[in-house]
């Protein structure tokens, strides 16, 4: 394996572990988990001498880190059914659209249409 491999290798396991303890700051439960979790892949795989697939591997842990990044907040119950979450600048945010209760008729109405029987006439798609 060569060296830049080598120091690839190394960057990317830095990079997890970095990525882990922003992620799961505070958490030492989450911390030791995922430090287990990372240790134990790089371990499980260090036999691999074939350049091709190290590189694979690299890009796979560099699509795990940017996930954690993104996609993972930590949440602690403040009191009974309430959460404060934490977000970090990296979190993946999406448009927020407000709640809008819906009016009762509404729901009756639609009901009603859900309940009605077919006309018992079948139709048929073509493929052309």
């Amino acid at each position: 394996m060569s060296g830049k491999i080598r120091r690839d290798v190394l960057k990317a396991f830095k990079s997890l572990h970095r990525a882990r303890t922003s992620v799961f700051n505070g958490d030492e439960f989450a911390l030791q988990v995922a430090r287990n979790k990372i240790n134990e892949e790089f371990e499980k795989n260090k036999h691999i001498t074939d350049e091709n697939v190290i590189r694979e591997m690299i890009k796979y842990s560099k699509e795990v880190e940017m996930e954690l990044r993104t996609t993972v907040v930590q949440a602690k119950e403040i009191e009974p059914g309430k959460y404060e979450v934490r977000i970090t600048e990296d979190t993946a945010k999406m448009e927020n659209i407000p709640f809008q209760d819906v009016p009762e008729e509404v729901l009756l109405t639609n009901k009603r249409k859900a309940s009605t029987k077919c006309s018992g006439k079948q139709s048929t798609l073509e493929s052309h």
